[in-house]
C-alpha cells in the first residue's frame, strides 16, 4: 500500500473540557498518513492524480480554525471523516497531540485508524 503522509503539522483551534479552555486557541500538533495508489500520479507526473498534501493541509488548518471540541477524540474523528469525504481516501491514520496538557509529558492524545487499507 502506498502512502502520502503529513507530519508535526501544528494547527491552533478551541479544544478542552474546562471553562478556561474554551474561551483560547491552544496547539494541537497532527501527524497524517493517508492511503493512496502513487502509480498513476507518478506515471505522467500529474499532480491531479495526486492526493495534493498542500491542500489537504490547507482544509486541516480550516478544520482546525473552525473547530470547537472538548475531546482530541472527537477532533480527531470529525477531521477523518471530513478528510475521507473530500478527498476520497480510503485509509487514513491520524495521530492528534495535544502538547502541555500534562506537566510531566512532552504531549498527549489519540491516534486513530479509519477505512480499509
Amino acid at each position: 500500500m502506498d502512502k502520502v503522509f503529513i507530519e508535526g503539522l501544528e494547527v491552533d483551534t478551541v479544544i478542552g473540557a474546562y471553562d478556561w479552555e474554551r474561551n483560547i486557541r491552544q496547539c494541537l500538533i497532527l501527524d497524517l498518513a493517508f492511503a493512496w495508489d502513487n502509480r498513476a500520479p507518478a506515471e505522467g507526473d500529474d499532480l491531479t492524480k495526486a492526493l495534493d498534501y498542500a491542500t489537504a493541509s490547507q482544509r486541516i488548518q480550516q478544520f482546525a480554525e473552525a473547530a470547537r471540541f472538548q475531546l482530541v477524540e472527537t477532533f480527531a474523528e470529525r477531521l477523518a471523516e471530513s478528510l475521507i469525504a473530500e478527498f476520497g481516501i480510503r485509509w487514513l491514520r491520524i495521530k492528534v497531540t495535544k502538547p502541555g496538557a500534562v506537566p510531566a509529558a512532552r504531549g498527549v492524545g489519540v491516534e486513530i485508524e479509519r477505512g480499509q487499507a
